[in-house]
């Protein structure tokens, strides 16, 4: 069952290190920009809350 808050791990999409993200699965589906922890590029963040486990994908800022 899904948290408020969640954390996932995924790997950047400009430098494929991991990152962490936490989730606020309490606003529906988003789609945000979130710095990388490690490179600081921006990324799209897409969340989608259908389903057990939210879908999360990373794209970077200039394809989304």
């Amino acid at each position: 069952m899904m948290q408020s808050l969640e954390t996932v791990s995924r790997s950047c999409p400009y430098c494929g290190e991991p990152i962490e993200l936490l989730l606020d699965c309490t606003e529906g589906d988003q789609q945000y920009i979130e710095d990388c922890q490690v490179c600081c590029r921006p990324i799209t963040v897409d969340l989608q809350l259908e389903g057990p486990e939210p879908v999360v994908m990373l794209t970077c800022e200039n394809d989304a």
